[in-house]
């Protein structure tokens, strides 16, 4: 019986080792001040979901070069860790966060069974094939703690203009709306699932009329929606949204 033929590496692998140098330092800046900006309208977006404690361990998985670290930090947060598979991405986010480690996510995840209290997960699932995203999110379950929480930030398929986030990047395999990956969420034992819009946020009077306006268009959209449908749909129109989810706490035994 013959060995079944060697795989082709993965095409990932190569954009992932100048993942940095290829897109983030020709698209956005690398700095203090960009990871700061960047971070403000997290505040809002992510209220309610975040823990509680100040020394909640809280891991971000590929992190990029740290921005979420960045926000994480100057709000507090004492026990961050940043977790990314490109040696370039890790260089870099070592000069806004010093906890960073270079590794795959997911094997990272399931070698770190219930040590974390909160998973972040930006702009990550959009680059993962259906399989790999079941792994992920079975590895994420089992890396909380019963009552943690993964946050996750992803293009949204119900948005209008989702093609545009979609095929922005060459490594992009899939595009999900709220219902699909709450749907998955669910099937890979999460709980109290939620998605958010990753719209405008009024931080400043620009920000604020730029809201407005949003609020102005996303009706419009719903409206096309309720026309041919009957039904708003999800709500959830951004091309990008946020979702979050959380590992159960097991039953305890009745007396």
């Amino acid at each position: 019986m013959s060995a079944p033929p060697p795989q082709p590496p993965d095409y990932r692998q190569r954009f992932w080792e100048r993942y940095a140098s290829a897109v983030h330092r020709q698209r956005e800046p690398v700095s203090l001040a960009a990871a700061d900006a960047f971070g403000r309208p997290f505040d809002i977006r992510l209220r309610g979901w975040l823990p509680e404690r100040r020394d909640a361990a809280i891991v971000d998985v590929a992190c990029g070069y740290g921005r979420l670290l960045r926000f994480f930090t100057k709000r507090g947060y004492t026990n961050v860790l940043g977790v990314d598979i490109s040696a370039e991405e890790v260089e870099l986010a070592r000069t806004i966060h010093p906890n960073v480690v270079c590794a795959d996510a997911i094997e990272f995840l399931e070698a770190h069974a219930s040590q974390f209290d909160l998973v972040t997960a930006i702009d990550v699932i959009e680059h993962m094939r259906k399989d790999e995203l079941l792994r992920f999110l079975d590895a994420a379950r089992q890396a909380l703690r019963p009552g943690g929480r993964i946050i996750i930030h992803t293009p949204n398929a119900d948005s209008p203009w989702v093609t545009t986030i979609r095929y922005g990047d060459f490594t992009h395999e899939l595009a999900l709306n709220p219902n699909a990956l709450g749907t998955v969420m669910e099937l890979c034992g999460f709980e109290r699932f939620e998605a958010r819009e990753g719209g405008p946020v009024a931080s400043s009077v620009l920000s604020a009329v730029r809201m407005v306006f949003w609020q102005v268009l996303r009706l419009k959209a719903m409206l096309f929606n309720v026309i041919e449908t009957g039904s708003t749909g999800s709500r959830v129109l951004t091309r990008v949204f946020l979702a979050s989810a959380v590992r159960p706490v097991a039953n305890q035994p009745k007396e």
